[in-house]
This record gives structure tokens, C-alpha cells and sequence, in this order.
């Protein structure tokens, strides 16, 4: 593309961050590109770089057969153990989290093995709503063995869990986690406000208390994130 058309583009850009700064709050959406395009005078390839760009940079968000939005905002972790509340105020936004389920049930194959269960034992399950300045984060589904905290259904679970079970006398001193891509169930594609199969972040953490090595096993959890609302970080050094 020549000059010209790069510098089209910057301004369009320019002109969409100061329209969306100055009359559009998170969520509204955004005019359609055949009105941008006669609003700024350009081409449509020009509104649709500049709409791509901001989409990139976090500011926008589009939905599959909705249109473009005003993001809520991307939420940047680097990689480190902390919990949800924790990694929110650290990143400048207000968490709060809605209880979705919080009872006894027999867990999964994986937390099964973690936690030391036999085969039909039950944990307790606690799966919550996480949310940064009111919009939907993710999705935490979290597996504890009953035994070692009783009294963990009755507790206030709307604030940080590592903070029940460090009451409890239980802290997680440390954990494994994976990270990898995945499509959102319909379910959670529900809770977290986006279409079913969007691309969403998935993480599995296995925690453990205790300052034995390797430690004894208290939590198993299945986050799954908005990929468009949250963004791992981490920083390299060769060895």
C-alpha cells in the first residue's frame, strides 16, 4: 500500500479510538463499516484495517453474526501463581465473582487422580462466575477433597478460594498448570456472553499444600477464559 493509503488508515484508526472514547461505552456497538465509510470519507478496506487494528490492540471486539463492540478491556497476566482477585487488582480492574454451583458430586478422571479419590468418591465442586469491572472473565470450575475441608460449602465463596483454604490451614504453596486453546461449550459460551465455539483460553491447575515436595494435593480447577478479554504474558532468558 502506498503512503497515502497507510496514512488514510492511521487517521481512520485515529478518528475510531477518539468516537470510541468520546461516545460509546464498553458493550455498544459499533456503526457498521458501510456507515464508517461514509462518515470518513474513505474505502471500505480502509475502515476494515483500521476496524482489525483496534480489534488487535484490544479496544474492539467483534462477534460472529452481531457485529463489532467496544471491548471491556484485555486483562494482561504474566504467568505466576496468584488468585483471580489477586491477578485483577494487580491488572487495574475490580473482581467479583457470582457462585454457580457449589456442592458434592463425583469429579472428573483427571481431579479424581490428583486428589487421591478411588474410583465413585465424591469432592466437593465449586464453579463460579469471575468478572473484571462487571464483565465476564471466565469460567472456574474447582474440585476439593471433603476431607480435609469440611466446612468449605458453608464459607463465603464469592471471594479468593486460596484465601478459604489458607484459612483453613490449607494454602496452596504451589501448582502445575497448562494452558491451551479450545472452542467454548455452549454452556459457559452462555455465562461468558460470547457465541458457542468462540476460542477461549483453557487452563488446568493442579495445587498442592503443604511444604513437603511434592506436596499434598488440595485442588484441581478448569478455567476457562475469554480469549478476547484475557492474555497470558510471560518473559524468556536463555539458560
Amino acid at each position: 500500500m502506498d503512503t497515502a493509503g497507510e496514512l488514510k488508515h492511521v487517521r481512520v484508526r485515529r478518528q475510531l479510538q477518539e468516537l470510541v472514547a468520546s461516545t460509546l461505552r464498553p458493550g455498544d456497538a459499533l456503526l457498521g463499516e458501510r456507515q464508517l465509510e461514509e462518515q470518513f470519507g474513505v474505502s471500505r478496506i480502509t475502515v476494515r484495517r483500521a476496524i482489525s487494528d483496534l480489534v488487535q490492540d484490544g479496544a474492539l471486539v467483534r462477534i460472529k453474526g452481531k457485529g463489532t463492540f467496544v471491548s471491556h478491556g484485555l486483562v494482561r497476566s504474566t504467568l505466576h501463581l496468584a488468585s483471580f482477585n489477586e491477578d485483577m487488582r494487580a491488572a487495574g480492574y475490580e473482581p467479583s465473582t457470582r457462585v454457580i454451583n457449589a456442592a458434592v458430586a463425583v469429579p472428573p478422571a483427571a481431579a479424581a487422580e490428583h486428589l487421591g479419590l478411588a474410583e465413585g468418591d465424591e469432592a466437593y465442586q465449586v464453579r463460579r462466575l469471575r468478572l473484571a469491572n462487571g464483565a465476564p472473565v471466565s469460567v472456574d470450575e474447582s474440585w476439593l477433597p471433603p476431607g480435609a475441608l469440611p466446612g468449605l460449602l458453608s464459607e463465603d465463596l464469592t471471594g479468593s478460594l486460596y484465601r478459604v483454604l489458607a484459612a483453613s490451614g490449607h494454602p496452596v504453596q504451589h501448582a502445575e498448570q497448562t494452558v491451551e486453546a479450545s472452542a467454548a461449550p455452549e454452556e459457559t459460551a452462555v455465562l461468558l456472553e460470547i457465541e458457542p465455539g468462540a476460542p477461549v483460553l483453557l487452563f488446568r491447575r493442579r495445587s498442592f499444600t503443604g511444604q513437603d515436595d511434592p506436596g499434598t494435593p488440595i485442588e484441581y480447577s478448569i478455567s476457562t477464559y475469554r480469549s478476547d478479554r484475557y492474555q497470558v504474558s510471560m518473559r524468556l532468558a536463555l539458560a
